[in-house]
């Protein structure tokens, strides 16, 4: 089933909607006649683009840090005092640390763990259960290219994206014929501003990767917001980085984890400052 038609009383539940791919995939949703619901820590930075939006659609904003258990369970049940139901949830919030695990704060490994796994399972679980019952629904998870093999430099980062990769093609073949569409977006080099917060130079990582895998943050969320209403399942952003991950699949493992051990710009800075 594609995705639910717009109404009155449902809304789009975006997480991580304050800014890049999260924002601009609330604006895709929006630009086809979604209400939103844009969820993120920053209530300021989610007011700003809920006023770019209400003009088109009805939009609502609730600020809450997914990473915290009360709160993730909070919010479905905020969402309903607002009279509407989650006819879509963008699970896009996520975090991540960049440089080798040896000077890497345990407790920014383990808040990984906390944005980009168990909010997802958490806010999956319950939005299936109340999307199943009605027969209709849709559930995004954004995962990354990294998921699809070991990354030295984000071993931490690429496990959890290996984490929803797998558990949403799980979760969308448990699913089939309940109404209910379930895809996973992935996403290789995007402008956004997941690198200044794990305090990573942009300069230096943009030059790790050629110009032309590099994807707009808006051109990533149509095609993420596209894999539901196609029914598409798991979907890689941009024809460039869909050749470049199956090609690091076909390499030799041992050739593989040398070669992004070596190259990694976390990995070189980490060594340049011993």
């Amino acid at each position: 089933m594609p995705l639910p038609p717009p109404s009155s009383t449902t809304t789009a539940v975006v997480t991580g909607a304050s800014a890049g791919i999260g924002a601009d995939i609330a604006r895709e949703l929006a630009a086809r006649g979604h209400g939103v619901t844009l969820v993120a820590r920053r209530e300021d930075r989610l007011r700003d683009l809920a006023a770019e939006l209400a003009d088109d659609v009805r939009t609502e904003t609730i600020a809450c840090d997914v990473a915290d258990p009360e709160a993730r369970a909070a919010l479905f049940d905020q969402v309903a005092e607002r009279g509407l139901a989650v006819d879509i949830l963008v699970n896009n919030a996520g975090i991540g640390t960049i440089g080798s695990v040896t000077k890497s704060p345990v407790a920014d490994e383990i808040a990984q763990v906390r944005v980009n796994v168990e909010a997802v399972i958490d806010l999956t679980t319950r939005a299936v259960q109340q999307m199943v019952p009605r027969g209709r629904g849709a559930i995004l998870n954004v995962g990354s290219t990294a998921g699809y093999h070991p990354f030295p430099g984000q071993s931490g980062y690429a496990g959890t994206k290996a984490f929803v990769k797998t558990y949403t093609e799980g979760v969308r073949a448990e699913l089939a014929g309940s109404g209910v569409t379930v895809a996973m977006l992935a996403p290789g080099p995007v402008r956004t501003e997941f690198l200044q917060a794990a305090g990573m130079d942009e300069r230096a990582f943009a030059a790790a990767f050629p110009k032309f895998m590099w994807v707009p943050s808006r051109e990533v969320a149509r095609i993420g917001v596209d894999a539901l209403e196609h029914d598409r399942g798991t979907v890689i952003a941009g024809r460039q980085n869909v050749l470049a991950t199956r090609l690091l699949q076909a390499l030799p493992r041992a050739v593989l984890l040398r070669t992004l051990r070596s190259q990694h710009p976390g990995l070189r800075r980490d060594r340049s400052a011993v």
